[in-house]
């Protein structure tokens, strides 16, 4: 079992930085993809970013060049940057890792519990 634990969420004025972190802890075997995303009210659930443990990303269009994410394998933890904020941003944002709970069990997906985003015009 893994535990995604997030921080870094706010309310910040549109053109100004946040920067999300999320640390997986918990029994697992290895985790391989980690990610964000978010939902907005109303909205479905839409990837951010995502990242493969050998450092590959991948990137919504609409945050490309502002926002960049990143990990480190040895402490588990994802964090996005988010610079240049727009009122379009406003979601909740969650983190995403896929992991092993054996090497021979998974992978399976896991979430954490969402952190508020929320930039203002």
């Amino acid at each position: 079992q893994v535990q995604l634990v997030e921080s870094g969420g706010g309310l910040v004025q549109a053109g100004g930085s946040l920067r999300l972190s999320c640390a997986a802890s918990g029994s697992f075997f290895r985790i391989n993809d980690m990610g964000w995303y978010r939902q907005a009210p109303e909205k479905q659930r839409e990837l951010v970013a995502t990242i493969t443990i050998s450092g590959d990303t991948n990137y919504l269009d609409s945050v490309k060049g502002r926002f960049t994410i990143s990990r480190d394998n040895a402490k588990n933890t994802v964090s996005l940057q988010m610079n240049g904020l727009k009122p379009e941003d406003t979601a909740i944002y969650y983190c995403n890792a896929d992991y092993f709970l054996r090497s021979y069990s998974g992978p399976y997906s896991w979430w954490g519990q969402g952190t508020q985003v929320t930039v203002s015009s």
